[in-house]
């Protein structure tokens, strides 16, 4: 029973002594701002869900405070404003915004975020349905376009019709290059179908194809940073609703590529960007300086390698990536 005592007695002096030891980086700031021109109902989700680590402000539990807890909340912290800061909100242009808006809810929509180790001690934090949908009303306001009376008639045409071009009414060797010269790759057609994005905000769907090298990547779970050698395509349609309710692709947007090539494309952050738009395949942009904007939109997924996208799983076995017709 002393033995026993004792025991816990050099426990609590050890754990008394550890109280005195707090990382240097947690920093107790004024409650953030809210963020401007976004709605208070917003703001208040975000605040409740988001803020905590990923704004400057830190609202820390009593939990959260104690040795060595608080080292494991300080990494969350840093990583989570490393990743996105609201409170540099104002900084950014009206672009970045939207794609910063965008890239959170869609780490909402997948469960990503909020994390559930914090959710788990923060139930406050978690989102329910109407909390999503809030955000997501907000999302689709964010790039409302307007409907272009000339462009009707494409609601008329097949989704077969207007799918990306293909060899049988595209000559390809009459597509310019981008800007920035890099070549179109008509053979993305026969890659893999890696992820498929739903843009509601601003009425498009798309499907993102990689190559051998990046679906190899995805199998072996290589993807931060991507290898050299790494394609992704991604084609974008409009959004065409059926009658009874249901979505398919309308009119062919685009078709854009990310190249990963580390030394080639060092100074636009490793990859090679490019785009081509409408059937007719016509490069992109005025300037080769226009992959700054791909770069500025991707600039909120820095730390994922600068990709967006998701993948989904693929078992390097079922999938055969090796197979000589792939």
């Amino acid at each position: 029973m002393r033995k026993g005592l004792m025991i816990l007695a050099v426990l609590l002096f050890v754990f008394t002594v550890l109280q005195f030891w707090k990382p240097k980086e947690i920093q107790y700031s004024s409650p953030a701002k809210n963020l401007t021109n976004v709605p208070s109902e917003v703001n208040t989700i975000l605040r409740n869900s988001c803020f905590d680590c990923h704004s400057n402000f830190v609202n820390l539990a009593w939990f959260d405070k104690i040795t060595p807890a608080n080292f494991i909340v300080d990494s969350h912290i840093k990583d989570g404003r490393k990743a996105l800061n609201f409170s540099n909100w104002d900084r950014l242009d009206k672009q970045k915004q939207n794609a910063v808006m965008f890239y959170s809810f869609n780490k909402i929509l997948l469960g990503e975020m909020p994390l559930s180790s914090y959710t788990a001690l923060h139930p406050s934090a978690k989102l329910d349905s109407r909390s999503i949908t809030v955000l997501k009303n907000y999302v689709k306001t964010l790039t409302a376009r307007k409907t272009n009376p000339e462009a009707s008639s494409v609601s008329k045409l097949k989704a077969d019709a207007v799918h990306h071009p293909d060899k049988k009414t595209t000559d390809y060797k009459k597509v310019k290059p981008s800007l920035n010269k890099i070549s179109y790759i008509p053979d993305f057609r026969s890659w893999k179908a890696i992820s498929t994005t739903d843009r509601f905000d601003n009425g498009s769907m798309r499907i993102i194809y990689g190559n051998k090298t990046a679906v190899k990547a995805i199998a072996e779970h290589q993807t931060n940073p991507w290898p050299d050698g790494a394609i992704f395509a991604k084609t974008a349609w409009k959004q065409k609703t059926e009658a009874d309710g249901s979505v398919s692709p309308g009119e062919f947007i685009q078709v854009e590529f990310m190249i990963k090539d580390s030394k080639k494309y060092e100074s636009s952050k490793g990859w090679g960007w490019a785009r081509w738009k409408g059937k007719d395949l016509k490069p992109y942009g005025n300037s080769a300086s226009f992959d700054q904007e791909c770069i500025s939109c991707h600039s909120p997924v820095k730390n994922n390698d600068y990709v967006f996208t998701s993948p989904l799983h693929l078992d390097i076995n079922k999938f055969n990536i090796y197979s000589k017709n792939q």
